[in-house]
């Protein structure tokens, strides 16, 4: 089998990572629309389920494809928790508070999450002086972000940054955990985990938001939700595994990078954000500390 771990990429691909930010970088856009009318549970509900739904359709027929969702369902319903139920939770309660760009920039922290976290449950990767660096770009990062809120200097409330950080740190036990899919088809551990965290979010939206009592959203809202979990949640499983399979992992892990500009922009466009010189700082060193995560800062490994 081809090595496909960092393969160069062309125009076309290049193109669908640039294409892969702005549908993610969407997300944190069509999640501050939605949840003004929605609380966060019934949105992560309508997330995951309509998602789910859609990539049944889409893949469902493929041979062995139910065979391999229940003898592993176990796996997938802890996926399901933390790299789905937990995480789109805790960022659109966050969204409530504070706006796209700088939620997407903490999010953006999740690579460091990931390399901790492999680093404190796993034996076989290695802190290297290029992950050390990446980590301490992105910790400080986060920490210029979120200083001015702890000393209540900032208007984005601590809770809420906070949440969104929390979310980061779900998807880097998720990074961790997702190994134990190794050798299973994306479009499986995806419909999978999509397919758990919708019957874990379905009794939680019920019992805590009672959505049956809400008064039904704007139209704008609705199409919020669809192209959330369309756009944003199915077809960019689709494009992402695209890149993976003529890229590699170390190439499609580049789409971190474009998600916080693509999510600043359109919230500057559409929903009248701006970008403090604070978060434009903490975004170049988180952006950084990413990218000596990935080695493309030329560190050299010590001894």
């Amino acid at each position: 089998m081809p090595n496909t771990a960092n393969r160069s990429m062309d125009l076309a691909t290049w193109g669908l990572l640039v294409l892969l930010g702005f549908i993610w970088g969407g997300s944190f856009f069509f999640g501050r629309v939605a949840v003004q009318h929605v609380p966060p549970m019934t949105l992560v509900l309508f997330r995951v389920g309509i998602a789910a739904v859609a990539l049944h359709v889409a893949f469902g027929r493929t041979h062995g494809f139910y065979q391999t969702l229940t003898s592993r369902w176990r796996e997938l319903l802890i996926m399901g928790l933390i790299n789905n139920a937990i995480p789109f939770t805790l960022i659109f309660v966050g969204q409530t508070a504070i706006g796209s760009g700088l939620a997407s920039i903490l999010n953006a922290t999740t690579p460091v999450w990931a390399v901790l976290v492999a680093q404190v449950l796993t034996t076989d990767e290695k802190i290297t002086p290029a992950k050390l660096i990446g980590c301490g770009l992105g910790l400080a990062g986060m920490v210029l972000l979120i200083g001015p809120s702890a000393l209540g200097l900032a208007d984005s409330p601590l809770w809420a940054m906070l949440a969104v950080i929390g979310a980061a740190v779900s998807y880097g036990f998720a990074a961790t955990f997702g190994k134990r899919f190794k050798g299973v088809s994306p479009r499986i551990t995806a419909t999978g985990q999509l397919t758990a965290s919708s019957l874990i979010m379905l009794p939680l939206a019920l019992m805590v938001d009672r959505p049956w009592t809400l008064p039904m959203p704007p139209i704008d809202v609705i199409m919020a939700i669809l192209a959330l979990a369309l756009i944003s949640t199915a077809f960019a499983y689709i494009v992402f595994f695209r890149i993976l399979s003529v890229a590699g992992a170390t190439s499609a892990s580049l789409v971190t990078l474009l998600v916080p500009p693509a999510a600043i922009l359109l919230g500057i466009l559409f929903l009248g954000e701006t970008l403090s010189l604070t978060e434009a700082l903490g975004l170049g060193l988180i952006a950084l500390g990413l990218l000596s995560l990935d080695n493309r800062l030329g560190i050299k490994r010590l001894g």
